[in-house]
């Protein structure tokens, strides 16, 4: 394998961690949400564990992004939909950083307010990863 095979299958796994923690913490609120109140708070504080995953996946993305960019950084001012692809990246990143901001307060109280707020930014990162997704095919097929 080369080096960019490599970096092509950490990107994928990458992918399938970071984008798998979007889906899950949907179907996970989706059971939380026929919980009481109490108890589905509870479950999503301790179902937020799976946000690690997240976090490790937009890791690998990075780490094998930077290792395969290499080739494209001559053009890279002509290609309007991979410049687009790279900030939409970075605002995931910054929308992660503050669902995961939010779960840890929902872990010291006010539970519900943040746990609503989570699952609105929750909803964004999946719509910010889906269209980094169909980006990177529309500029990569």
């Amino acid at each position: 394998m080369t080096v960019r095979e490599i970096a092509l299958v950490v990107h994928f796994i990458g992918l399938a961690m970071g984008l798998g923690t979007a889906f899950g913490f949907m179907f996970l609120g989706v059971a939380a949400s026929r919980m009481d109140k109490e108890a589905g708070g509870q479950f999503m504080l301790k179902a937020s564990i799976i946000g690690k995953m997240g976090h490790i996946g937009l890791l690998l993305l990075l780490l094998s992004g930077l290792a395969m960019i290499h080739p494209f950084l001559a053009s890279l001012t002509s290609m309007p939909l991979f410049i687009t692809k790279l900030v939409l990246f970075v605002v995931l990143g910054g929308t992660v950083g503050v669902a995961t901001s939010f779960l840890k307060k929902a872990a010291k109280g006010n539970t519900a307010e943040y746990l609503k707020k989570t699952a609105v930014v929750g909803k964004i990162n999946l719509l910010l990863s889906i269209t980094i997704v169909v980006l990177a095919v529309l500029v990569f097929h």
